[in-house]
């Protein structure tokens, strides 16, 4: 199963949201407390994301605030480097900075990060700065759920998802669920169900899916995507993990992919690689089942690797993994 995309548009794909800096453990197996060095690199979720469809040779777009400091016009200049449309993205004339994150890389299973997002400027960005000749050019406006979290980034994401449906331009949600980005469960809960319910396709893990649901205990999938096709949503696809993902189509059919065989050195940066894979695959007209593939193979390259932005996979390595075709055997 195919799905369908406005084909003549000049952006394959438009990002809104957080554009902010990954300043990663350079020293391995180490708690924070001990680690004297770390490498710089572009961070955020949809800039992940962008950069991503980018490398794959999908035409990008990204609206978004920059701190007017040497750390936004790093940013930019990275990104426009990668060849992302950087013409929408504002800088910050009111002092605020960059968000920072720092991640410590203790093992392959215990990664953490500590971040920096008190008024930082990617939350500051303004309704009256999205605009709808830009949003129309493009086949896909990609929204991540932490530029939900605060005003006034909350309503100019609102505004961009409104333009992007007036204009025929798929609404593609990343749950990018950060609990420290939130006051309380029930307001995470309250936008992003908002935002969901207007959205074409949705992606997150089965734990953000709880979070959109506001659930305590372990939702189950079908009731997850019987709720979301009440909607405008025709595809849902939820993530476990090493036990691989699934995809389900408002057709009722049901696609499932797994995971493939990697070296794991760090866990984050797996979310972002799978979207942007996905999403390239979708938008190239392939099937459903491959779009899975090259997602799943996108996350595996990009957790045996050190950043996440700079890690983004070529199709090569994509295509290579899947033909290698060494998944994780799961029950």
């Amino acid at each position: 199963m195919n799905y369908n995309f406005n084909e003549n548009r000049q952006f394959d794909i438009i990002a809104i949201g957080r554009a902010c800096i990954d300043l990663n453990a350079v020293e391995f197996n180490r708690p924070m407390e001990e680690t004297m060095t770390f490498s710089k690199y572009v961070g955020g979720s949809p800039a992940n994301i962008a950069i991503g469809s980018s490398k794959l040779g999908l035409k990008a777009g990204f609206i978004g605030k920059l701190a007017d400091d040497q750390h936004g016009r790093f940013i930019e200049q990275y990104m426009s480097k990668v060849g992302i449309d950087t013409s929408n993205m504002v800088v910050d004339k009111e002092g605020h900075k960059t968000g920072l994150a720092f991640t410590e890389i203790k093992s392959p299973e215990e990664c953490s990060i500590l971040m920096y997002r008190q008024d930082v400027a990617d939350l500051y960005l303004d309704q009256s700065e999205v605009h709808e000749e830009y949003i129309k050019k493009s086949k896909v406006l990609l929204v991540s759920g932490t530029a939900l979290s605060k005003s006034p980034s909350r309503e100019a994401v609102l505004k961009s998802i409104s333009l992007a449906k007036k204009n025929d331009v798929k609404v593609i949600f990343e749950l990018d669920y950060r609990p420290y980005s939130w006051n309380s469960s029930e307001e995470t809960a309250v936008y992003y169900s908002l935002v969901a319910e207007q959205s074409d396709v949705v992606i997150g893990t089965r734990e953000e899916f709880d979070a959109l649901e506001n659930r305590t205990t372990e939702g189950k999938n079908e009731d997850t995507v019987n709720y979301l096709f009440k909607h405008s949503a025709d595809l849902v696809v939820i993530k476990h993990g090493v036990e691989g993902s699934y995809a389900y189509a408002k057709s009722g059919e049901v696609f499932r992919g797994l995971a493939y065989k990697t070296k794991v050195l760090k866990t984050f940066g797996a979310g972002d690689s799978y979207a942007s894979a996905f999403l390239f695959a979708l938008i190239r007209g392939k099937d459903i089942e491959t779009a899975l593939k090259y997602g799943s193979a996108s996350a595996s390259i990009v957790v045996s690797k050190h950043s996440s932005s700079d890690a983004m996979p070529s199709v090569e390595e994509i295509e290579g993994l899947i033909e290698k075709n060494e998944t994780i055997s799961v029950g």
